[in-house]
């Protein structure tokens, strides 16, 4: 093994890098659940090399991916339209990228992770577990995933006969000294090329210096998440050169007239013009689209066209197939015609949507009411779902199915929101709220009041309700989902000036 071919540049760990990372190494964990213990052991000192030169690993070129110690933020609560301003619990700084991860997770959004073998050698039984559910999850699907158990030394008798992965994921539950040991000869049966990331026990700066000197690709701290793994392996395989990729959210209605179009255009709306984030709205209701009616646009075949011919798709023919609503909404209405069959594969939706996703920091998905492969993938690899529901016995055996489906293929994601729309009908007879949640085993996000002439007035018209009346209770529903969604606060405005004060008075104010 020819060790000078692929050891780490020293000089792209110096002490001004270094000073970037902070002592605690870890990622955010849920509250109450504490890290593992460390082992009792010396300070290291790395003065003098641990018996010879270390050996580093193959091709360990990409650097490691940062630590993120963000806090949870989980805005999911109760929040009933016409409340007041503590609708939205939403906390003051959040980030300004469109892949704030929301409900405490790991920001994944982003996450493509290729069609690679990915071995697991592990020893604690809950890295095990958290391995085994990140293989299973909706990000690794490309991907090969074998988890083993007995950590570093299983890993150098296995490697000993047989070739190496792309990537090895090694656990080490030892002091630093023995941990670096066992990493030198497991570089010595590495082929070049594949990439180690250690999870280990201790926290410590220079042991993860140390580590990187060596070649190893990350270095993680245990417990670990299923998603804080997923983010960190598809760290390691993210290639600059793709473009950005933006928050999908897929809205669909439990059943037929729950007012989902409705809802997934004006909160999108919201989210635009109120939040003033880049936002793209796809109709994905082919014959019955109202995306272009609910916006007064004439109904290009914008989506049409893309899904058929999915693979010339580039960033100048999807700006001509889009149509500017405002400077911050764009929409890919349906053509909204029975001409056509639309018989399109599943692939051709996930390509377009893809594709779709690197023109906006946020992409709208208006899904409609039918059940077939590519609305089951949409529903999964979405970001975001929002189920919108009417308060009523079909809706909710529709949602619970939804629900259910959704909550199976992503099992470390977030469960879907669920948003109870026109409730208050008079004389109709409802299932209350907090029932309905209750059989769903999900928490109403919102619900929206039933306002008959408000929602007619602005269908008719081609407009959004927060545009004919934004001092409406619906209107402020929009406002609030915009924020859970997007995980964004609206921008602070600027309060009257103040009465009978005079222009000479700041002259006067004293120091």
């Amino acid at each position: 093994m020819n060790a000078s071919a692929f050891p780490r540049p020293e000089d792209a760990y110096d002490a001004d890098v270094d000073e970037s990372f902070d002592l605690d190494m870890s990622y955010a964990r849920p509250e109450g659940r504490a890290s593992a213990p460390a082992p009792a052991h010396e300070p290291l000192q790395f003065t003098a090399p641990i018996g010879s030169e270390p050996t580093p690993f193959p091709a360990a070129t990409v650097p490691a991916a940062s630590f993120d110690q963000g806090e949870p933020f989980n805005p999911v609560g109760e929040l009933v339209a016409g409340a007041s301003a503590a609708l939205a619990p939403i906390e003051a700084g959040l980030p300004e990228v469109a892949s704030s991860p929301g409900y405490g997770q790991q920001d994944t959004s982003g996450v493509s992770i290729p069609r690679i073998a990915i071995h697991v050698f592990a020893e604690r039984q809950d890295t095990l577990a958290a391995a085994d559910r990140a293989g299973k999850d909706r990000r690794m699907a490309r991907a090969t995933t074998h988890i083993r158990v007995g950590g570093i030394p299983a890993a150098i008798e296995t490697y000993a006969h047989e070739p190496t992965p792309p990537l090895i994921i090694v656990e080490c539950l030892k002091d630093p000294h023995s941990l670096l040991a066992e990493i030198d000869a497991l570089a010595e049966v590495c082929d070049a090329g594949t990439k180690v990331v250690v999870i280990g026990a201790t926290n410590d700066i220079l042991l993860f210096r140390e580590l990187m000197r060596r070649g190893v690709s990350e270095y993680l701290v245990a417990p670990l998440q299923p998603l804080q793994l997923i983010a960190a392996i598809g760290g390691l395989f993210s290639d600059p050169a793709q473009p950005f990729v933006g928050r999908s959210i897929a809205f669909v209605g439990a059943r037929g007239g729950t007012g989902s179009s409705s809802v997934a255009h004006n909160t999108a709306y919201a989210m635009s013009e109120r939040i003033g984030a880049n936002t793209v709205i796809v109709d994905y209701d082919l014959p019955f689209g109202t995306a272009g009616l609910d916006f007064n646009q004439d109904p290009l075949n914008g989506v049409a066209d893309a899904l058929s011919q999915p693979d010339r798709l580039d960033a100048t023919l999807l700006d001509r197939m889009m149509v500017r609503c405002t400077d911050k909404l764009s929409l890919f209405a349906a053509p909204a015609t029975l001409e056509a069959d639309w018989d399109i594969s599943v692939e051709a939706f996930e390509e377009v949507t893809s594709r779709i996703r690197a023109t906006a920091p946020f992409v709208v998905l208006d899904l409609p009411h039918i059940w077939s492969g590519w609305m089951r993938r949409s529903l999964i690899s979405a970001d975001e779902v929002v189920v919108v529901a009417t308060p009523d016995l079909a809706s909710l055996r529709n949602a619970k199915n939804m629900i259910d489906l959704v909550r199976q293929g992503r099992p470390n994601d977030a469960p879907p929101r669920l948003v109870l729309n026109q409730v208050g009908v008079p004389g109709r007879p409802e299932i209350p709220a907090k029932d309905f949640g209750a059989a769903l085993g999900v928490h109403p996000s919102l619900i929206i009041p039933f306002e008959p002439k408000v929602f007619g007035t602005a269908a008719n018209n081609g407009q959004m309700v927060l545009d004919l009346n934004d001092k409406s209770k619906s209107a402020a529903a929009f406002q609030t989902l915009a924020q859970i969604v997007s995980c964004r606060e609206m921008p602070a405005v600027a309060g009257p000036k103040a009465k009978g004060k005079s222009m000479f008075g700041n002259l006067f104010r004293k120091g």
